[in-house]
């Protein structure tokens, strides 16, 4: 195929849920008939970003790994949808092929996934790859009945945003924090820890932070600095809360349509891309927090007294929880095995 069956536009507008996004729709090779496997890719990513490029190669090399016979137009910015459970429903009648979900999307095929994300649990980088290493299969496979997992993608940190410094529990439940109605699981986690909650949907977030109707957000970095978070909420607390987990899903239907014989290729550039995802979030929210600090945020560090009372007396309430209602019971004690034996 020549350079001109590649057709680009974009536009820019704020998304939901993980980052603030520019919308744009990048379909990267014209469509064609007969045998080939045409799939439409949703991102929720924005466009001229690390991860949106790898996407976009992701496709050019699908089409050159398979002759032309698989071809990918990849949707950025959220342009197929930025409401997970709206992707999902196009992912399972087919309207799109493939998508790129974060842990709330995901939970909504597998809510064991979230596990992965219980509060004060998974404590830095090292030890998610330790625990996502060990259980991804597990995972995988719940997934893989009706979708096929392409790659697992971190899609950041959450921290704590506040108006007035946190340290410590304490600091926090004296004010009122502002939580995502997107993901419930993580809203009964938190309220369970005796935190205030006023819920809100990701679009209010700033509003209800600047109408004074909450006092803290937890939110990734790459998220607080677009939308202007830490304008209001001008303190973080230099703690990981928890690992927002995303991966990129293609439904069984498409995945069985291609040739057995392109596959190990195709999974190959994927872990690739796998890989990349990894290292791009890590400089975006290292950017993203080096871009807040110069422009009035206040990074609030913390003594090591100070931090295990975060994992005693919050993190210590995860295994009450770990109830299947919550969080999943076995995947929780088989990570929770890992991590003993990890830190000692």
């Amino acid at each position: 195929m020549k350079k001109n069956c590649f057709r680009y536009n974009a536009r820019a507008f704020l998304m939901a849920l993980v980052v603030c996004v520019a919308a744009s729709v990048t379909p990267l090779f014209a469509q064609r008939k007969g045998s080939v496997v045409e799939i439409k890719l949703a991102s929720i990513i924005p466009d001229n970003t690390d991860w949106s490029r790898a996407l976009d190669r992701l496709a050019k090399e699908w089409y050159n790994a398979t002759n032309g016979q698989v071809v990918v137009s990849v949707y950025h910015g959220g342009q197929l949808g930025s409401v997970e459970k709206d992707v999902l429903r196009k992912l399972k009648g087919n309207t799109i092929q493939a998508a790129v979900f974060t842990s709330a999307g995901l939970s909504l095929i597998t809510p064991e996934v979230l596990t992965l994300s219980a509060p004060f649990f998974i404590r830095n980088d090292n030890e998610l790859n330790y625990a996502l290493s060990a259980v991804k299969d597990d995972l995988e496979n719940k997934i893989n009945k009706d979708y096929f997992m392409l790659a697992w993608a971190k899609s950041g940190w959450l921290k704590i945003f506040s108006r007035n410094p946190v340290r410590v529990p304490a600091d926090l439940k004296s004010q009122i924090v502002g939580s995502l109605n997107e993901i419930p699981v993580m809203n009964t986690a938190f309220k369970s820890m005796g935190f205030q909650l006023q819920t809100t949907d990701f679009n209010s977030v700033i509003i209800s932070l600047n109408s004074g109707k909450v006092d803290a957000v937890y939110q990734t970095p790459a998220y607080a600095a677009p939308s202007q978070i830490f304008g209001v909420a001008k303190n973080m607390l230099n703690l990981n809360i928890a690992p927002i987990m995303g991966g990129v899903v293609i439904n069984q239907q498409t995945w069985r349509r291609i040739d057995d014989a392109y596959k190990p290729k195709l999974i190959a550039i994927i872990k690739e891309i796998e890989r990349e995802f990894s290292d791009a979030i890590t400089k975006l929210e290292n950017e993203a927090i080096q871009v807040m600090s110069k422009n009035g945020l206040n990074i609030v560090t913390i003594t090591p007294t100070q931090e295990q009372a975060w994992y005693d007396e919050v993190g210590g309430k995860i295994p009450a929880l770990a109830n299947d209602r919550i969080f999943n019971r076995s995947l929780y004690n088989k990570i929770n095995a890992l991590l003993q034996d990890y830190r000692k």
